[in-house]
């Protein structure tokens, strides 16, 4: 159980979570970030892709795609990491993980699609299992995939953070870029990605994490 629920005095009464997660999922990492941002209390429920728990018939009753995370809220269930960490910001929205401008939210929105559209899809684990299996792929192959995409994506993110980040990514407060942005950066470094050229990324990153919303839900933190 996780509990920061003192940090989000004045809210509405928080609802009963349970977060069903994998400690290294990056989407379940950047959940686990915006629960905790918010002050939220919930019960992490532990499916291991690495044992295929979640192609199980007990979690596909779950989540039908098998993907984690999904969040249960009051014994409704919610999957796909954007749509949850929009719900949150909608029923909580102390502190903001969106500024108050619209365009300013748009780019924070755009800031964070670049690794949930156009890296993270490329190389979760359902990918790189395919690339291992049925394409034959070796593990220097592998790996050369997922730095390719990793570092198109911070290509582009480098100059928006260059251009609008702060202490954070987008100013001086943690905004949903920062909840895409952390575990993106520990996947790079999980597979040695050389992040030489990209700076501000790991400069607002080193900052997050001195954050205790951030490392608490470090997957280190919350490793079985």
């Amino acid at each position: 159980m996780t509990d920061h629920s003192s940090r989000n005095a004045g809210a509405p009464p928080a609802p009963r979570l349970t977060l069903f997660d994998y400690w290294r999922s990056g989407a379940a990492y950047r959940t686990r970030i915006a629960l905790n941002l918010k002050g939220l209390a919930y019960q992490r429920i532990p499916v291991d892709l690495r044992d295929g728990e979640q192609t199980a018939p007990a979690y596909l009753a779950v989540n039908g795609q098998g993907l984690v995370p999904t969040l249960e809220i009051d014994g409704r269930r919610l999957s796909q990491s954007p749509a949850i960490l929009e719900w949150l910001e909608e029923v909580y929205p102390a502190p903001p993980l969106l500024p108050k401008a619209p365009l300013d939210r748009a780019i924070v929105r755009a800031m964070a699609a670049v690794i949930g559209c156009d890296i993270h899809p490329l190389n979760n684990l359902r990918v790189q299992q395919r690339l291992r299996g049925s394409l034959h792929a070796s593990e220097a192959e592998v790996s050369a995939w997922i730095e390719r995409w990793i570092r198109a994506g911070f290509e582009g993110l480098e100059p928006l953070v260059a251009t609008h980040g702060g202490l954070y990514a987008f100013g001086d407060q943690p905004t949903f870029a920062d909840c895409y942005l952390a575990p993106q950066v520990y996947s790079a470094e999980r597979f040695k990605v050389d992040l030489t050229d990209f700076p501000m990324l790991r400069r607002v990153v080193d900052q997050a994490l001195q954050n205790s919303a951030f490392a608490a839900a470090h997957p280190d933190a919350v490793a079985p």
